[in-house]
């Protein structure tokens, strides 16, 4: 499974300014959609700075070629489920495949549910309009209806007034309006009919009237109305995200950077703000783009290794007892001078000092170091102990062995070229040792590894690159040993051992 930076769902014009914004910044974004957004009924948009008057697929289309050059991916696929984790976010595909990541952006949109009125749906977003600001200047001065579904609507119908001074108002479906409100409507000229609507007629996709009830028509230029707004948030609803309830509905809450009650999610554009149109909802998509790669950019450097291994070592992470498969291959060996890499809290330096090695573990954490050498000295073991970033070696010489257990980093490290310059501090004669795992744990669930590779022992020789003129190969083997499961059944695991061994005749370097 991919690991992106920040995945992207939902391709309109929040999604595409989100992505737009995390692709400049450099971020590996992922952006899924199922090709309908919410105004491809509309063959034109206006009230968009710059682009008045163009199709909104074209926008859309302009928006995906700008996103693509840099670098991000658009994928057409529909999205099943959201999971968050600690570290990231796992989205499950309509295909049963899974994607994850370590932010997401929801720019999904919202659906308008119509009422059930013959001809009313096949018209919407030519003569069956929603929003005056959209679409009142090109029916301006024509008489236009407006169809009144919930009493939030009341507002559009004194609204759409601006734009004609020849207003009906079919207050049918809701019933008896407020007197105060009739009164207000009245004083502007606006016609109010009480009779219901059951058919919307016209030419093509152009309105020419209303049928109602009583088989009346009521000649109309265009048609005013809302469905009820459906948020297609659906896949996040087990999550358990804090909402806000407005007078169209419950929406995801976000505060003014987009974020979610969710460390890990963001939402723009309508599926959090359904009457914002193009402008608005690009530029809450560009804020939460941003927004995003901010949070990222904090990550990275509270991810530094070392920051990230103190912060780890916090707790005290292991049993304290050696690493059993480097006690396996090493208790047959002379003991001599040793090098324990990535040392941890430094049970397996301790075991090597006890069996007669002059042992030094180094480690990237400072907290592991004084926890191990608290240990040593309880013990009275004499083994050392050295921080290091593993980036440059910190220990000089020449050793006999060089042990490194399970040394994997879930944040940036230089793993392969640690171990090179490990393996060149190998005496002739001397051993390197590494024990790495095989694979996640079986009670691990789907996904768990994420973009860890997990190497077999063919894998880690070609990573430390040895020349085979120096080099000899004693161990390469998966090996299993048993273990407990959290729930604490017995369980298997895979180590992948390399033990190779360097020749005797070899002279090597004093740098």
């Amino acid at each position: 499974m991919n690991t992106w930076d920040a995945i992207v769902i939902g391709a309109g014009a929040a999604g595409l300014s989100a992505a737009q914004m995390l692709g400049r910044a450099r971020r590996r974004t992922l952006v899924l959609d199922t090709g309908a957004p919410r105004n491809r009924f509309a063959p034109h948009m206006h009230g968009v700075l710059g682009h008045d008057g163009m199709s909104p697929g074209d926008l859309l289309g302009r928006g995906r070629a700008e996103v693509e050059a840099y670098d991000v991916e658009v994928r057409a696929v529909a999205v099943a489920r959201v999971d968050e984790g600690a570290t990231r976010v796992t989205v499950t595909l309509a295909d049963g495949s899974a994607e994850s990541a370590r932010a997401l952006v929801l720019a999904t949109g919202v659906s308008d549910d119509l009422p059930d009125i013959p001809g009313l749906a096949e018209r919407w977003g030519t003569g069956v309009l929603h929003c005056p600001y959209c679409h009142g200047w090109e029916v301006r001065d024509r008489r236009l209806g407006v169809l009144l579904v919930s009493p939030h609507q009341l507002h559009q119908a004194q609204l759409v007034r601006q734009w004609s001074d020849d207003v009906v108002v079919f207050a049918g479906m809701l019933g008896a309006i407020d007197p105060e409100i009739a009164r207000r409507l009245h004083a502007r000229g606006v016609e109010i009919v009480a009779e219901p609507v059951v058919e919307v007629v016209g030419e093509g996709t152009e309105v020419t009237g209303v049928r109602l009830r009583d088989g009346r028509v009521v000649a109309v230029g265009a048609l005013f109305t809302m469905g009820a707004v459906r948020p297609h948030d659906a896949f996040v609803a087990h999550l358990g995200l804090a909402r806000a309830d407005t007078p169209v509905g419950s929406f995801l809450e976000v505060d003014a950077m987009g974020r979610t009650s969710s460390a890990r999610i963001w939402a723009a554009g309508n599926v959090v703000s359904p009457m914002a149109n193009v402008p608005l909802s690009m530029g809450a998509g560009a804020m939460a783009g941003a927004a995003v790669n901010a949070a990222l950019v904090e990550e990275d450097f509270d991810l530094a290794p070392a920051l990230y291994w103190n912060g780890r070592y916090a707790d005290r992470l292991w049993s304290g007892r050696p690493n059993r498969t480097m006690v396996d291959v090493v208790q047959g060996l002379e003991p001599g001078r040793a090098l324990d890499l990535g040392c941890g809290e430094g049970a397996d330096a301790i075991w090597l000092a006890q069996q007669g090695w002059d042992a030094t573990g180094v480690d990237i954490s400072q907290t592991a170091i004084d926890r191990a050498q608290d240990a040593a000295r309880t013990a009275s073991i004499d083994a050392h102990f050295v921080v290091s970033d593993l980036s440059e070696a910190e220990t000089v010489g020449e050793y006999d062995l060089v042990t490194a257990s399970f040394f994997h980093s879930p944040v940036a490290l230089d793993r392969t070229g640690a171990l090179r310059r490990a393996a060149a501090r190998v005496a002739p004669g001397g051993r390197m040792l590494i024990v790495s795992h095989a694979g996640p744990p079986p009670w691990a669930p789907a996904g768990h590894g994420g973009a860890h590779v997990f190497l077999n022992a063919a894998d880690e020789l070609d990573a430390l690159g040895l020349d085979d003129s120096d080099w000899m190969v004693e161990i390469a083997e998966a090996r299993p040993r048993g273990a407990t499961a959290p729930d604490g059944t017995s369980a298997t695991l895979d180590d992948t051992v390399l033990l190779v061994h360097r020749r005797p005749d070899v002279r090597i370097s004093s740098s």
